[in-house]
């Protein structure tokens, strides 16, 4: 299915990646380590070759799951020809309730960053990661779901918190891709000023350039489109989409049978980002104009992401090969003038309901 041909550049790296990348968060959760290979073998047949992967995962986050997909992914991984195959994983930064995690982390300093790449390297078998994320950015910006920058949140007990700086952290990644443990750094669930910030202070002080940024985007959350795709665009970097389904909500499943199991009926709580007034409208209305179009409501939002120009590679989750064979299908389908033009208008009505 996926060709060389479809392959693109990750930003100005040298890895050169499907245009759909496997996301394995519901491993060691929702799949069994049998079914996660039965996905990851469907997926190499069909031409993928990159694969996301997180230290926290699978989710929801909790202390007695955490690094179970990695483990997963280390014992696919070592029967592999493992330089036919991208593996990128990320690293938790501090965050209430996950101090579970390395204790803490209190932050993403020195020590929690090589910590967490060797710990990641021994479950996922492997003596380098290709693509190295900081999954979310030591700093207080909104979320998973919040959406105001709320600068009461600089302090803690009257003090304001001393984050480990982007030169610090910078300097510690660094050190990783110079010892061959990480070729390529990144980040994940970024701001247009951090992905600025890190681009800035890497070419003062001769330190690794991010390669690409790795955020949420869907007919549902198209925040991206204000500030970082200009950056996108500037800096020559990657776009890694994920979430393009909206944790199933673009299917239409949620409304068609609120009893469907998913991630957002499973785990309660959980999928807060798509708790808004905006959400439930805006799914009826794409869910009519697929209808209009003969088109299903996965393809059409999965469509509609795989060809955005800025997109390198789209992040996928499934809990069947049936399912991963669905949403790779939707590749092939390209969205016609009409109903993108129809898309932008609900979008103008709705916009970003599940920022």
């Amino acid at each position: 299915m996926f060709e060389k041909k479809n392959y693109k550049l990750v930003g100005e790296s040298s890895l050169l990646i499907s245009p759909v990348t496997l996301g394995t968060m519901t491993f060691g959760e929702q799949n069994s380590q049998k079914e996660a290979f039965d996905q990851l073998d469907y997926a190499l047949s069909t031409g993928i070759n990159n694969y996301d992967v997180a230290e926290l995962y699978p989710v929801p986050p909790k202390q007695e799951t955490c690094t179970r997909t990695e483990t997963i992914m280390g014992n696919w991984i070592k029967k592999q020809a493992r330089d036919q195959i991208i593996i990128s994983t990320k690293i938790a930064g501090p965050r209430r309730g996950l101090d579970w995690i390395r204790g803490g982390p209190e932050s993403l300093d020195e020590i929690n960053i090589f910590t967490a790449v060797d710990d990641s390297l021994k479950r996922m078998q492997t003596d380098y990661i290709d693509l190295l994320y900081l999954h979310w950015p030591e700093r207080n910006v909104p979320m998973f779901g919040q959406y105001k920058f709320d600068p009461l949140e600089e302090y803690k007990d009257n003090r304001k918190i001393d984050w480990v700086s982007i030169e610090m952290q910078l300097d510690s990644l660094g050190k990783l891709v110079r010892s061959g443990k990480v070729r390529f750094i990144a980040l994940s669930n970024e701001y247009p000023w951090g992905v600025m910030e890190f681009l800035r202070i890497a070419r003062k002080k001769n330190l690794p350039i991010i390669s690409c940024v790795q955020n949420g985007y869907s007919l549902l959350n198209r925040v991206a489109e204000f500030g970082l795709t200009e950056i996108l665009y500037r800096e020559r970097l990657g776009f890694m989409a994920y979430s393009p389904l909206a944790f199933g909500h673009l299917t239409g499943k949620y409304i068609l049978d609120q009893s469907t199991k998913g991630r957002v009926t499973l785990f309660k709580g959980y999928a807060q980002r798509y708790n808004k007034p905006g959400v439930i409208h805006a799914v009826k209305n794409y869910m009519k104009l697929s209808e209009e179009f003969n088109i299903t409501p996965t393809e059409m939002a999965l469509s509609f992401v795989y060809h955005q120009w800025f997109v390198t590679s789209t992040v996928v989750g499934a809990t069947s090969v049936n399912q991963l064979k669905q949403n790779l299908k939707a590749f092939k389908i390209k969205l016609p003038s009409e109903l993108i033009e129809k898309i932008e208008i609900i979008h103008l009505n709705c916009m970003n309901p599940a920022p």
